[in-house]
């Protein structure tokens, strides 16, 4: 008998979070993430103004520039990428793409990317969190 899969509980709860009025991270955790009440489990990018949910690739060596380029604004400033559960870098190509417009990029495992996301937003940056869920 195959009993159906309870989704896994949320690792990371954020609690005294501001609200701003901004997208913000609420909790992440086992391949979900939490934003305004509203739980993903693919891909996502987020910003201050819009959520894009199936954002792109499940994993870093998939990510293409075009990826990039769908969530990106004019006024970006930085780009948070969150990779899963470890820590990965995209291509050299991806890096040199974003460095060229000018955006700062970090890279960091997912849950470090929302933390991180969440503080820049909260100092009214434009800043853009395209995270992958592993």
């Amino acid at each position: 008998m195959n009993l159906p899969t309870r989704r896994q509980p949320l690792t990371m709860k954020f609690a005294e979070i501001e609200d701003t009025g901004a997208n913000v991270i609420e909790a992440y955790g086992d391949g979900h993430v939490r934003i305004n009440g509203r739980d993903y489990a693919r891909s996502i990018a987020v910003s201050a103004e819009h959520v894009q949910a199936d954002w792109g690739p499940e994993h870093v060596d998939a990510l293409s520039v075009a990826h990039l380029e769908a969530v990106l604004g004019d006024a970006t400033q930085v780009l948070i990428l969150g990779t899963g559960t470890r820590q990965r870098f995209p291509s050299p190509e991806v890096h040199f793409a974003l460095l060229q417009r000018g955006i700062g990029v970090e890279v960091m495992d997912t849950g470090a990317a929302c933390r991180t996301y969440n503080i820049l937003v909260s100092e009214g940056r434009d800043v853009v969190a395209a995270l992958m869920l592993d």
